[in-house]
C-alpha cells in the first residue's frame, strides 16, 4: 500500500481483510478428537482476500527481512506469497524426513502429539528471516521453527502468524513481544 493510503484503497484492503477472516473454515474433530482445524483454504482461492492477508502477516517487519521462513506445510504457502511480494527469499521448514540433506532439526510438542522439523543450511550465516506460519495454538511449531533459525545462525526478524487460537498458551510459551497475528479466536 502507498505511503499515503487512497482511502479508497484503505477501504477495499479492510473489506478484503474482513472477508479473508470470514473465509477461515472451522472443522470440529480433525485431525483428532477436540482439536477444531481452522482450514484456510477457502481464503487462498481468494485473490483479493489472499493479498490483504499477506500484506497485515508482514507489514510490521517490512524492510527486515531477507528471507521468508514457512513452516510446513501451509506456512509454505503464506511464505511463497510474502518472499514473492517483497522480492525476498524463501526458506521452507519441513517435517522429519522430507528434505535431502538436513542440517538442523528440532523436536517440538503439539496440541495432539509430537513432531520435528528440519531445514537445510543454504543461507549466509546472520541471514534476517521472518518466519511465518498459519495457526499458532499451544505455540510449538512456531518455538521449533525460531529455535531451528537460530541453530543455521540467522537472525530472526520476525515471528507472525494467520491466526492465533487463543487460550491455548501459544503467545505466552512463544514468549515475542512482537510476535504478530492477523486474526484471532
Amino acid at each position: 500500500m502507498p505511503e499515503t493510503p487512497d482511502p479508497q484503497l484503505s477501504a477495499d484492503f479492510s473489506t478484503d481483510l474482513d472477508r479473508a477472516a470470514s473465509l477461515i473454515a472451522e472443522l470440529p474433530d480433525y485431525p483428532a478428537p477436540g482439536i477444531v482445524f481452522r482450514d484456510i483454504t477457502p481464503l487462498l482461492a481468494d485473490g483479493p482476500a489472499l493479498r490483504a492477508t499477506v500484506d497485515a502477516l508482514i507489514a510490521p517487519f517490512l524492510g527486515s527481512f531477507d528471507v521468508v521462513a514457512g513452516l510446513e506445510a501451509r506456512g509454505f504457502l503464506l511464505a511463497s506469497a510474502a518472499a514473492y511480494s517483497t522480492g525476498a527469499g524463501l526458506m521452507p521448514i519441513r517435517k522429519a524426513g522430507k528434505l535431502p540433506r538436513p542440517a538442523v532439526s528440532v523436536e517440538y510438542d503439539l496440541e495432539y502429539g509430537s513432531a520435528t522439523v528440519e531445514a537445510h543450511d543454504d543461507l549466509p550465516k546472520g541471514s534476517r528471516v521472518l518466519l511465518l506460519d498459519d495457526v499458532l495454538a499451544t505455540g510449538g511449531t512456531l518455538v521449533a521453527g525460531r529455535d531451528l533459525l537460530r541453530q543455521l545462525g540467522y537472525a530472526v526478524a520476525g515471528v507472525a502468524v494467520l491466526f492465533e487460537i487463543e487460550g491455548l498458551g501459544g503467545r505466552e510459551f512463544v514468549n515475542d513481544p512482537g510476535l504478530h497475528t492477523v486474526f484471532h479466536s
